[in-house]
């Protein structure tokens, strides 16, 4: 907590006073809403679009006026001249005029909506990009904890929101689901740099708002594509730093040609060392939209993909390793060399391919009647590779061989583990808007299907017939997807709005074939027959009252459900599924806006019915189960706030403060005896009422930023609590708080002819924090023979994240 406030004090010193010549404004309609998206040019050679509250910012204008031009959907176009600097709201007329952007957004939230939401626009996604994942971008909203396996943010990272883990949290892409259908986790590690081919992100927490794809439990993501360059344009973005980190991407736009069509486009390349020995990532990814704009039908054709190869680092490193090599990696081990020296598998890697298609429209019948619709489809296919050591033949269908005379029924061999799969489907939503109603009917149909097998490649010493990519399992899952919804916002008082949304979903899950583990009893890997169906009504009602300009008041209370994911079954015992989780969430916030500063507070209570958490119980083969918890709960406050004394600094900040329990946990630990320390039992120790594993108490996060004349200086605080590794709630096995500091320094330069010329550096880590973000701990006892003491044991593995580093970028813009 001391260096989290001295963090403060820092940029709290920082605080200096400046002037800078600067355009801003707001767009609001007739009735005084914020316009977003609305297109905005300044003397008719810069453009932007305003953000989810309608507002707009050009920095650095040269001369003492300035001509706004400002168009929207549906709204007359407004041209006005302006005093630089100068600030004001502009105000649209309803009329017609061209379609500007097409998505699919009704599942964002609003001014009006009563949910706790953060909208991040494409400048602030931009101001960290150097390479760095979407986690690490959303790092400074409320409640988010990034991490990453190789320690830097690049390859494989994950996110938890109030603790909730990714697999619960529902992201989508333009409206479209993006999570994988089967885990039901994110991973962003197969769509490298698409945070350079966005416009903006809102984070929902909590249950938030109606969405499609998986359910929403405990917070929802929305990533919507950029829009159309109005001016044919183009960009070239370079960074390098530490542990041989580059990204480089070319986007390159066309414009408005024949006022009807644009395209854009981007490549990127992405690749590090990591900062965990051998953490090594390659990735590759592509972004085309192509879009044809009429005065009431637009029709947009958008298409990303990615390619990654990454070597393993999911191991985590052991924990007597932390304190002499703290950067160690155990993926790929095989042995020692004559002289002692250990031996790593060069090849020890993820590989993956994934493409994901849109076809996007809009049709607008009237000014108040309009249809967003889209189709989709992604494909993808990839496997990882591994050495695994001391293997036994029989368990991947391999027949026992011999070296001279000795049968040899334990093997070294090389083994992949396959996905193929394909996801497609449709959503749309009929919009409908009048002066005091605002009507949602969306809904959408998502098929996902694929296959998983595994193969052996090569066998130590193998003496025999080894067929080519010999498979040891294979199983084909289907899982179908569908809901509707239907969403009000009622106006009962110029002061006082009621939103109700309800939402039916439906779910069809099927899982054959063989699974990747041997089950023992039947001497056969273990069988699959899953055969899913549920079926979820999803409601959600709220208040926003608003009594002046400045405040606004909000409750809500939403339902959501949450069907088991794929390792709920294969880890089970075959026939004894578990059932899906049941969320109520209830959400009451404030928020007190002036133009200078705001303050929001915002309170929470989820409380979970039947959350499927891990209890170290097993299956009938030895895998660790996840088990239905009757009752347990989330509560706690997220504060926000904002400065900005002067044109030139702004400081923004969260603070959550929360509880996270399950109520009557058991625990189960297994027990091993004897002096090959054989398996013999599990016990289980009731522990009562327990904190929820990785869910810290205290979670903080800071921005403090300078910016002048084409200078920008940030200092980012983030602060996390202390964690629990598992639902135990022992401080032996937790994490330790961590107060991280970055600084971020930009530099545009005015280049006659370029749009932009901007230099970057971030340095991470600047006070070179020695913290771990994740973890994994195996509880268990030994007992040498009945009767004696049990001593108690655990392993661990750490994923220590990179002290000080930096990267540095370049940003051409023609």
């Amino acid at each position: 907590m001391r260096k989290m406030l001295f963090a403060a004090m820092l940029q709290l010193c920082a605080l200096t006073l400046a002037a800078q010549n600067i355009v801003k404004g707001k767009v609001v309609d007739d009735q005084g809403m914020p316009l977003a998206g609305a297109t905005v040019m300044l003397n008719n050679k810069q453009g932007q679009y305003t953000d989810a509250e309608g507002y707009f910012r050009f920095s650095n204008v040269s001369g003492n006026k300035a001509e706004v031009s400002i168009s929207f959907i549906g709204y007359e176009p407004l041209k006005q001249t302006v005093t630089v600097p100068s600030g004001a709201v502009f105000h649209l007329k309803k009329g017609n005029h061209w379609l500007n952007e097409v998505t699919v957004s009704s599942i964002q939230a609003t001014a009006q909506s009563p949910v706790a939401y953060t909208n991040v626009n494409q400048k602030q996604l931009n101001r960290n990009n150097l390479g760095q994942d979407v986690p690490y971008l959303l790092s400074f909203t409320p409640s988010f904890v990034a991490t990453s396996d190789a320690g830097t943010g690049v390859g494989y990272t994950d996110f938890r929101i109030r603790g909730t883990d990714a697999s619960r949290i529902n992201v989508t892409i333009n409206g479209i689901p993006y999570n994988d259908a089967d885990e039901q986790g994110t991973y962003w590690v197969d769509i490298p740099d698409i945070a350079s081919s966005l416009d903006n992100i809102q984070v929902q927490r909590g249950v938030g708002t109606s969405t499609n794809g998986a359910g929403a439990f405990g917070a929802n993501i929305n990533l919507q594509t950029e829009r159309p360059a109005l001016k044919p344009a183009g960009e070239v973005d370079l960074s390098y730093g530490s542990f041989n980190t580059f990204k480089g991407d070319v986007k390159v736009s066309s414009g408005l040609i024949n006022h009807h069509w644009a395209i854009d486009s981007r490549f990127s390349s992405i690749s590090s060392n990591g900062y965990i020995d051998r953490a090594t990532a390659r990735l590759y990814s592509y972004f085309l939209q192509a879009g044809y704009y009429a005065a009431n039908t637009t029709f947009k054709l958008v298409t990303f993909g990615g390619s990654e190869k990454t070597y393993h680092a999911w191991d985590g490193v052991p924990a007597d390793s932390l304190d002499t090599h703290r950067t160690y990696n155990p993926c790929g081990f095989m042995g020692f060399d004559a002289s002692g020296k250990p031996l790593y598998y060069k090849n020890q890697t993820d590989n993956y391919l994934q493409t994901t298609y849109q076809l996007i429209g809009i049709h607008r019948f009237s000014d108040k009647l309009s249809l967003n619709a889209a189709l989709h489809y992604t494909p993808g296919s990839g496997y990882y590779e591994e050495y695994m050591q001391n293997q036994v033949l029989a368990q991947y269908g391999l027949t026992p061989f011999y070296v001279n005379g000795t049968e040899v029924t334990n093997s070294d061999l090389v083994r992949q583990q396959w996905m193929t799969n394909q996801f497609a489907g449709g959503v749309f939503t009929l919009n409908y808007q009048t002066e005091k109603l605002t009507a949602q009917l969306g809904g959408a149909l998502n098929d996902y299907w694929g296959d998983h097998y595994g193969q052996v490649t090569w066998v130590k010493n193998y003496v025999g017939s080894l067929l080519p990519d010999w498979q040891y399992y294979r199983n084909n899952v289907n899982k179908w997807d569908g809901n509707i919804y239907l969403k009000l916002n009622y106006d009962i008082l110029p002061v006082l709005n009621i939103y109700t949304d309800l939402q039916y979903r439906q779910v069809h899950y099927s899982l054959y074939g063989q699974n990747e583990n041997w089950d023992d009893a039947l001497n056969a890997m273990q069988p699959l027959n899953v055969n899913q169906m549920f079926h979820f009504f999803n409601p959600k009602v709220g208040l926003m009252y608003r009594p002046s300009a400045h405040n606004q008041l909000f409750a809500s209370f939403a339902v959501a459900h949450r069907e088991p994911a794929r390792t709920n079954y294969t880890d089970a015992t075959s026939g004894e599924w578990p059932t899906n989780e049941t969320l109520y969430d209830t959400e009451v916030g404030y928020k007190y806006d002036l133009p200078w500063a705001s303050f929001g507070i915002n309170g929470y209570f989820m409380n979970y019915k039947n959350q499927l958490v891990l209890t170290g119980k097993i299956n009938d083969i030895g895998e660790a189960l996840t088990t239905n918890m009757p009752k347990s709960y989330r509560t706690g406050i997220e504060l926000t706030w904002a400065v900005k004394p002067v044109a030139c600094l702004r400081w923004n900040a969260g603070l959550t403060l929360s509880k996270n329990r399950i109520d009557n946990y058991m625990e189960y630990v297994d027990v091993y005896s004897g002096s090959d320390w054989t398996w013999s039992r599990q016990v289980a120790n009731y522990l009562g009422s327990v904190p929820i594993a990785f869910s810290p108490s205290v979670i903080g996060n800071s921005v403090l930023a300078f910016v002048k004349h084409g200078f920008e200086a940030d200092l980012e605080t983030h602060w996390v609590g202390k964690q629990y590794i598992d639902n135990t709630g022992s401080s032996a096995r937790a994490l330790s708080a961590y107060c991280v500091n970055n600084i971020r320094l930009s530099y545009q330069i005015p280049v006659k002819g370029l749009q932009q010329l901007q230099l970057s550096l971030l340095l991470n880590n600047v006070l070179n924090e020695q913290y771990i973000s994740n973890a994994w701990t195996y509880s268990y006892y030994y007992q040498a023979s009945s009767g004696d003491p049990m001593t108690r044991y655990n392993d661990f593995g750490y994923f220590p994240q990179a002290g000080f580093n930096l990267l540095a970028g370049l940003s051409v813009k023609f």
